[in-house]
């Protein structure tokens, strides 16, 4: 072996493999092989007193992995890491170099943006070392994270039994509190407006009251609307007609941020869900001669494209739709930050086409897939125009507006359409002066609305704009506080499949008490501020250790006053003693609300689930499950459809639907999925082993028949 190269991903190691040829070796570290240590003062592995020193210790699960990469480093003529193009994975380079005793001579770091022949041969042309101020902006949000979510988790769980805090995590559901209390908070407005029917040629249309004697209408009461309905029963004169001209220019290519809330919107994906997809849509996918990255990197701010692409997506528009297609060739500015060194989220090329490589991906990569194409070309596009229409009709000092809207030209939207929800409003020719007499006029009342919850695109959106954490940690954030139990994500009504945040008990009450005790770090601004240091950090403009010696300062005080002053909340009694052993059963708050169990926790296991009053009870069915063979019940989903639940749950988690075919359930497709996937992993182990096997034999081989031809006679030696 000449080269080995170790990137994270066992099925980027295969792509890239595919990509070099036989004088490199790819292999997988499967992710980081090491974390900080929970040793020492607080197990934090970081020693505040030494300029926060961090010891770092190699994860259980990674001990073979790291022995394997050892072994393999050792026999390599050249080591390269090929690890992800931002920080983490910067960090992750690092980390493998000082435990495989890597030499800064004896390391290549290499990155790419995308995973195509071309992107990794010319990566390998030229390497470079590594960054270590992207290692050491990475290392001191790590210690960030460590020191605040060790610390003050403690805090938290001991005084109030919530789970944990974090830097970002806090923040996240502060903005999702404060969301409920201005919504609980609001004071609704009546007010009314007035409608009319009318009709032209046949063709029905409706016009809104706009204006009164000259200003805009307000109607706040039933009074006053009975006042409008009665002054405009009869007819009307058209007195104004507006015609104007709109363009609408395509929105640049994806970013992390807004990809996730695209996804989230049009597609029904979560943020954590659309990342992974992403990720094996970049790290590659069998099209039939191997694997092939379909995307660029996905963790990226960045908007700007490459001159390739632009010039292969000005070809395709040029072909498929005509030269008036053609949008103006620009690099889209990126924002105050951004890290220019990457791209926006496009394909890798568009000969792709999503139909034609549709059989080979899953109907989600698809979907994403698609999404992320057609976004990409519809940046370089020409603005869609529209004709904008304006009709006013009059009558006795009142104004209806009646609004028309019909596009001249698609553009950008011949490959958007699928993700626009703007729609043509035509309206029949008329003129001024022209009398109409309205088929129908209609006052209706309404009061205004409280703020919307924050849905995961608008809370990801809004974290954004605030500047709190980054593109890569959303979906992580947003995963926590629901596993924490801090949040709910629920339909906003049953009317609508739209999911919202909204705030359980617990997370409401850690909000308040880091709200009292923590609030002048735990708040948007200051995380803001702490994301523009590390950014600082990693642009090599400032130093990590004075970033964490000013934090800790402000940090400790803090903690040391919560200690003495938060009142420790005792947990409240049922009035029951545990079935299981004997014990006081009392109340707790989980990921689903609040819920019974044994305050033995954790030597006695026993949970139940509270009555909810207005819920339906359950029906017996006399059916029998054919798992363990309790009876099968008839339950109302979250979504108010039925189906029939084992009463062993959740012992048991078999379920059917009412026609009698099995449903699966989540936790047993997750459990399908880790079983396939650990059983992939063993493959690919027990592959590779074999390989190397077949290797060490082979040379075995040579090296026999070169001694032996060596030391045989003439005679012989044409023999061996």
């Amino acid at each position: 072996m000449k080269n080995l190269v170790i990137v994270e991903s066992p099925s980027k190691s295969k792509t890239i493999g595919k990509y070099l040829g036989n004088e490199y070796y790819v292999v997988s570290s499967k992710g980081h092989i090491r974390d900080l240590a929970i040793k020492g003062k607080d197990g934090l592995g970081v020693d505040i007193e030494d300029d926060f020193k961090p010891t770092y210790v190699i994860s259980k699960d990674k001990a073979d992995t790291v022995k394997e990469l050892k072994s393999e480093a050792k026999k390599a003529d050249k080591v390269y890491l090929a690890t992800d193009p931002d920080r983490e994975g910067e960090a992750i380079s690092w980390h493998l170099a000082e435990e495989l005793g890597l030499k800064e001579d004896d390391v290549d770091r290499v990155t790419f943006q995308e995973i195509t022949k071309n992107a990794v041969i010319a990566a390998f042309k030229k390497p470079r070392t590594i960054d270590m101020d992207l290692v050491h902006s990475q290392e001191t949000r790590r210690i960030l994270d460590r020191i605040i979510g060790f610390k003050l988790s403690k805090l938290l769980h001991s005084k109030i039994r919530s789970k944990s805090a974090g830097r970002v995590q806090s923040v996240a559901l502060k903005l999702i509190v404060e969301k409920e209390k201005e919504i609980n908070a609001f004071d609704p407005k009546e007010y009314w407006t007035l409608d009319a029917v009318f009709e032209k040629d046949g063709q029905e249309f409706n016009a809104g009251l706009s204006k009164i004697h000259g200003k805009k209408a307000e109607l706040h009461n039933s009074e006053e609307a009975q006042k409008a309905y009665d002054a405009c029963n009869g007819s009307f004169e058209i007195t104004d007609i507006r015609t104007s001209s709109s363009a609408r220019r395509p929105q640049a290519p994806f970013i992390t941020s807004t990809l996730q809330q695209e996804a989230s919107t049009k597609l029904g994906f979560s943020a954590k869900r659309t990342m992974s997809i992403a990720q094996r849509l970049y790290e590659g996918i069998d099209l039939g001669n191997g694997q092939e990255g379909l995307i660029t990197y996905m963790r990226t701010d960045s908007t700007r494209l490459s001159d390739v692409f632009m010039d292969q997506a000005k070809d395709l528009i040029e072909q498929k739709y005509g030269k008036k297609y053609l949008g103006k060739t620009y690099h889209a500015k990126n924002d105050e930050g951004a890290q220019d060194a990457h791209e926006a989220i496009r394909p890798t090329t568009l000969d792709h086409d999503p139909e034609m490589i549709k059989g080979s991906l899953t109907n989600e990569q698809y979907r994403l897939y698609k999404l992320i194409y057609a976004r990409a070309l519809a940046s370089q596009m020409a603005p869609s125009t529209s004709d904008s229409l304006v009709v006013i009709l009059s009558r006795n000092g009142y104004d209806l507006a009646a609004n028309g809207k019909t596009m001249t030209f698609d553009g950008f939207l011949s490959v958007y359409k699928e993700y626009d929800s703007s729609k043509d409003t035509l309206l029949p020719k008329m003129e001024i002066k022209e009398v109409l007499e309205p088929k129908q006029v209609k006052q209706n009342q309404h009061f205004t609305e409280p703020p919307k919850r924050y849905t995961e695109a608008s809370l990801i959106k809004e974290m954004e704009k605030d500047g709190i954490g980054r593109p890569s940690t959303y979906a992580m954030i947003i995963d926590t506080i629901q596993e924490r139990g801090y949040v709910t994500l629920d339909r906003a009504s049953e009317s609508t499949r739209t999911k919202v945040f909204r705030p359980t008990e617990q997370g409401t009450l850690t909000t308040e008490k880091l709200d009292e005790f923590f609030n002048t770090i735990i708040n948007v601004d200051y995380t803001a501020k702490m994301e523009s240091e590390l950014d600082q950090i990693a642009d090599g403009k400032a130093e990590e250790v004075p970033m964490l010696k000013d934090f800790y300062g402000k940090f400790q005080p803090l903690l040391d006053h919560a200690y003495d002053n938060m009142e420790k909340l005792e947990l409240e009694k049922v009035g029951e003693v545990c079935p299981e052993c004997g014990g006081e059963l009392v109340y707790r708050n989980g990921r689903f609300g609040k819920f019974i169990s044994c305050a033995n926790f954790p030597k006695c296991r026993y949970t139940r689930q509270l009555d909810k009053p207005n819920a339906e009870k359950p029906e017996p069915t006399g059916k029998m499950c054919p798992e363990c063979g309790a009876e099968l019940l008839k339950r109302k989903s979250r979504f108010g459809t039925y189906f029939l639940g084992c009463s062993n749950f959740p012992k048991c988690h078999y379920m059917e639907n009412l026609e009698g075919e099995r449903i699966i359930s989540k936790q047993d497709r997750y459990k399908a999925k880790e079983d396939k996937k650990k059983a992939a992993d063993k493959a690919a182990a027990k592959t590779e082993k074999k390989k190397t096997v077949k290797k060490t034999a082979k040379k075995a081989v040579k090296k026999t028949v070169k001694k032996t031809t060596k030391k045989a006679s003439p005679k012989k030696k044409k023999e061996a």
